[in-house]
């Protein structure tokens, strides 16, 4: 959510930010914002110089008594009565007006950075750089779903039976190779620095209006229904909603978190062939990291997070990329956002594992995360968010790269330890 001052100061700035997005329906909001912010304002304007009279006209009141001028004080005591019924006027205008004006701020895109390429949808995201030599082998890659087959490591028809679609039981090597891999995920961004936290599986209702716009909010979150309470879509809603209504000392600063959760997720519309199997699911589970700090180290922090799952990516031998995410393909909240995508041997191209978001104040204007800074100035501080590792997807790449000719798939050499010392997994059948 962007500053209602810097609307007001700046509105053509958002009205432009808003087209570069290609939300053009939400034009007329920055008007309506504008006029019902001047209404609220005249309002608060006329309430405060009630309030301000009203110590003065009870003094009045009671000089009047003293010297008898009894039917003075009574009109001057209507004058009281009927300028406290008109002050409860303006209180409730007030607080309708500003519910309204919350209303249209929330839906209302955040400003993006101006570095970030402009285009409708994710068609018209630009690769960075890519990191590692992409191999296609001499032998057929099968899909990943019968590489797990092979080590009898899943059962989605079971899964289906007890769940439905998007569901799985991972078992034997495979779940092994699943957990070893959030440990070494874990590990990996502890020996980085990060604070290692389990965060609440499940958040409030305006947590999620604190985390995340309302479009992303109907596609994702499930409602556990008669309670205020939401299924985590990542980690990052609940380890940000951590801080909420906070005032943190500025030497405190910068918060950096790693979290393990399982995650939860409608994931609404249509998913293609390459989309079966375990790629996009309702349930999975993911390591995460958050950043909480000064805004002017918010992009040095921003590539350190991306440059983290990078790191992490080629240390288990699967190359990577990274893919500017443009305009259109931005949520309301963020300012910038890549992709970390890696390599798929079977397709022959990459796919998303990680996305990186560094998203301003945004998050923190909405749960009043301030900052108190040396001087004393308070203001809100700076969030951003990427994926560590998300398997099972993540699992998809693995597979896919450390794949052998004759069916084994090498472990390397960092994630050995996780896996009981193994080098290799060995397929229990063809």
């Amino acid at each position: 959510m962007i500053d209602i001052k810097f609307l007001r100061e700046n509105p053509d700035v958002v009205k432009e930010n808003i087209k570069k997005k290609f939300q053009e329906h939400k034009l007329p909001l920055v008007d309506e914002v504008i006029a019902l912010d001047k209404e609220a304002r005249a309002a608060q304007q006329e309430a405060d110089e009630l309030r301000a009279n009203r110590n003065k006209i009870s003094k009045q009141i009671g000089v009047l008594m003293k010297e008898g001028k009894r039917e003075e004080a009574e009109e001057v005591k209507k004058q009281v009565t009927a300028n406290a019924e008109r002050l409860a006027e303006l209180e409730e205008k007030e607080r309708e007006l500003q519910d309204k004006i919350l209303k249209d701020m929330m839906v209302i895109p955040n400003i993006i950075d101006p570095s970030v390429p402009i285009g409708p949808d994710d068609s018209c995201n630009v690769e960075i750089e890519k990191f590692g030599e992409p191999v296609v082998p001499d032998f057929e890659v099968p899909y990943h779903t019968d590489i797990m087959e092979r080590f009898n490591g899943i059962d989605l028809d079971a899964a289906g039976k007890v769940a439905g679609n998007g569901f799985y039981y991972l078992m034997g090597d495979i779940a092994r190779l699943h957990s070893s891999v959030l440990a070494y995920a874990r590990d990996f961004m502890i020996d980085r620095g990060f604070t290692y936290v389990i965060p609440p599986y499940m958040i409030r209702s305006s947590v999620v209006d604190g985390v995340m716009s309302f479009d992303e909010m109907d596609a994702m979150m499930y409602k556990i229904e008669g309670e205020d309470l939401y299924l985590i879509g990542t980690s990052e809603h609940s380890m940000i909603g951590k801080f909420k209504d906070t005032l943190n000392d500025e030497a405190s600063l910068p918060y950096t978190l790693t979290s393990y959760s399982p995650c939860f997720r409608k994931e609404k519309g249509a998913h293609g062939i390459e989309e079966r199997g375990v790629y996009r699911i309702h349930q999975f589970e993911k390591q995460e990291m958050i950043v909480v700090c000064k805004p002017d180290e918010a992009w040095d922090w921003y590539n350190k997070l991306w440059q983290n799952t990078v790191d992490l990516f080629r240390s288990l031998d699967i190359p990577v990329r990274t893919l500017e995410c443009c305009s259109g393909d931005l949520a309301d909240l963020k300012v910038k956002s890549c992709d970390v995508e890696a390599w798929s041997p079977r397709q022959q191209k990459y796919f998303e594992v990680g996305s990186c978001s560094n998203l301003g104040d945004a998050q923190a204007r909405r749960l009043k995360i301030r900052v108190r800074g040396e001087n004393g100035e308070k203001y809100f501080a700076n969030t951003l968010n990427n994926t560590v590792v998300a398997p099972p997807r993540m699992l998809i790449a693995f597979l896919e790269n450390n794949l052998n000719a004759d069916g084994s798939v090498n472990i390397p050499k960092a994630l050995q330890p996780y896996m009981g010392g193994k080098e290799k997994l060995v397929p229990l059948h063809d």
